[in-house]
């Protein structure tokens, strides 16, 4: 009787072992794996979470700066919510960007079949998780201060965090996917700072100097702002600011799409 090698068998072209995960699995699973990097941030966690409510705490507490006519806290909820959009769509994916080039987390990915649009993509499912559940502790405590939102305004403030998120993610890829770590570091911050101060996020830009104010309803964060206070104070959408949004959201789409770099 002959004693015959026996070879494990080859996978035919369309066997599991050799099929590529579907482009909305790969988009998933990186989502997944930026949550729990966003989630156990504490650096991140800080500034997309605890700053915000400390923002809103102290706007309750004091009359400075003046927020406009109405009820204050009913003003301060949705540039609160402005905030921390832009604080985990745009500082904090920034900054994690830079620095996983630096690190070399993204040369791995750039030759993986997730590419550039999975990775935008995946970037924004995660903040979009991460910002329900800011939405959800931040709207509490501001439910818990006394803020009525409008009801009718619920969806179109909704749409305004999706086309948000959307553009700040894209970017946060266009700043962190070009400038070295520590640039992206200096910028995001900088950045930051400016929005709260002067980008019509926290102060709507009636209570902005005159100068300035027409300017800044074409910046990203001042049309965040507005068209969710039109939304949860006046219950309307915003339509002139969600253009806005979108208009930069496509722009920084393409940008980062033809610059983005894998590697440092």
């Amino acid at each position: 009787m002959t004693t015959q090698s026996v070879r494990p068998a080859t996978p035919g072209p369309g066997s599991d072992a050799q099929r590529a995960a579907a482009p909305s699995q790969r988009v998933v699973a990186q989502a997944r794996f930026e949550i729990g990097t966003l989630l156990r941030n504490g650096e991140q966690l800080l500034v997309s979470l605890i700053l915000p409510a400390m923002v809103l705490l102290g706007l309750r507490a004091t009359s400075t700066p003046s927020l406009g006519t109405g009820d204050r806290i009913d003003l301060a909820v949705p540039g609160v919510l402005a905030l921390s959009v832009i604080s985990s769509a745009f500082t904090s994916q920034a900054i994690a960007t830079g620095f996983d080039r630096r690190y070399g987390v993204l040369r791995y990915l750039g030759v993986t079949p997730l590419g550039r649009s999975g990775l935008v993509a995946a970037k924004v499912l995660a903040t979009l998780a991460v910002l329900a559940l800011q939405v959800l502790l931040l709207g509490g405590l501001g439910l818990g201060l006394g803020w009525t939102p409008a009801l009718a305004g619920v969806l179109p403030a909704v749409l305004f965090v999706i086309v948000g998120t959307w553009a700040f993610v894209a970017l946060a890829l266009l700043v962190g996917g070009t400038l070295r770590a520590e640039a992206v570091l200096a910028l995001a911050n900088l950045l930051w700072v400016l929005f709260l101060a002067l980008g019509g996020v926290i102060l709507p830009r009636s209570q902005l100097p005159d100068a300035w104010a027409g300017p800044a309803a074409l910046l990203p964060s001042a049309a965040l702002g507005d068209g969710l206070r039109s939304a949860l104070v006046d219950g309307s959408l915003n339509g002139p600011a969600l253009l806005v949004v979108l208009g930069w959201a496509g722009l920084a789409t393409l940008l980062a799409a033809r610059l983005f770099r894998f590697d440092d």
